[in-house]
């Protein structure tokens, strides 16, 4: 047997990834496809946001996991010279919106999330929003956007956060543990915020930069809410998966949902926490720490940080008036 094959014999899969694309197919055969993306368009403007946040013009950008383009619509010549969208749905890929500035050199590539075909040090920017989560192994991706990445690359993603959806898990255990005795995953399992940071190092990564939002939604009940999920192509995709909801389980359900955290115009919220993240990868040109011990204040001194900038700034000012002559007057000259 060899390495490889140990190595997936001794990994356990999480996702059914057949079952993740034949979901998202679905959602590109639908005619109001568009009309479920209102979440992704929301993120991908939010991560669009800081791709042009790095004051960088990148020559080569790829789009993991693009979508409808919902990154990739909002990049223009400034951002990035060339751009790769690759999606691992062909359907959903086909009706990916490209960049409205039309002299970015845009490709479409069908690509598995897991398995990334890109020659090392390909791009100088990889960008992916709200796909990774459903991806296996999640440290070999990243380890793969690192080796595609050239040196002092950058790595922008987002993700939904454990958070997501917990008041649509939640009731879903209490409804079927009343009508059933028990309760399966509805829905599938998210990575925790504190665990990003960890998985990126461990990939190479550096100057890290991760930080969550919430986006809360309304709907009239948690019916509408498993309709938009399935229209997004976010239903449940785990091996694990039960295939069935019985009737009454669902209306209890949705009672529960109602009761716990209803609004008070009838309507119920739905929560999708999402982490972003960037990552850079190493370059000797990249700022680096100063080597321990050649700090000027004291941690002690921290319960006094502004006393200590004060006295700073007026030493510096002091040292700035030596260093600069005053000129003499017309007067002072003639004197001379």
């Amino acid at each position: 047997m060899s390495q490889n094959t140990k190595a997936n014999a001794s990994t356990m899969n999480v996702f059914d990834r057949s079952a993740k694309k034949l979901q998202r197919d679905r959602t590109a055969l639908s005619e109001d496809y568009h009309k479920y993306n209102y979440i992704k368009n929301e993120v991908g403007n939010r991560l669009s946001d800081r791709v042009y946040d790095i004051n960088r013009k990148f020559q080569r950008g790829l789009d993991l996991g693009c979508g409808y383009g919902h990154v990739s619509r909002h990049l223009t010549k400034d951002a990035v010279d060339e751009l790769v969208m690759c999606d691992h749905s062909a359907l959903v890929l086909d009706k990916a919106v490209t960049p409205e500035d039309t002299t970015i050199d845009c490709q479409k590539m069908v690509i598995d999330e897991e398995s990334l075909p890109f020659e090392p040090e390909s791009f100088n920017l990889v960008m992916s929003s709200l796909s990774l989560h459903w991806v296996n192994q999640l440290p070999n991706t990243f380890a793969q956007i690192m080796k595609c990445l050239r040196p002092d690359g950058v790595f922008i993603g987002a993700i939904f956060g454990g958070d997501t959806l917990y008041e649509l898990r939640g009731s879903l255990q209490l409804g079927e543990t009343e009508r059933e005795g028990g309760f399966a995953a509805h829905v599938s399992p998210f990575a925790a915020i504190r665990d990003i940071g960890g998985l990126l190092n461990g990939a190479g990564f550096t100057m890290l930069t991760i930080d969550t939002d919430e986006i809360l939604v309304g709907y009239p009940s948690m019916f509408e809410l498993m309709d938009d999920l399935k229209g997004m192509g976010e239903n449940n995709a785990s091996w694990i998966r039960k295939l069935h909801l019985h009737r009454d389980t669902m209306f209890a359900a949705s009672a529960i949902y109602k009761e716990l955290y209803g609004n008070e115009d009838g309507s119920i919220p739905a929560t999708f926490q999402i982490i972003y993240m960037i990552g850079w990868k190493p370059d000797p040109s990249q700022p680096k720490p100063l080597d321990r011990g050649t700090g000027q204040i004291s941690i002690k001194d921290l319960y006094r940080l502004d006393e200590v900038v004060k006295n700073a700034t007026e030493d510096m000012v002091k040292k700035t008036a030596k260093e600069i002559p005053y000129p003499l007057d017309d007067g002072d000259d003639k004197k001379r």
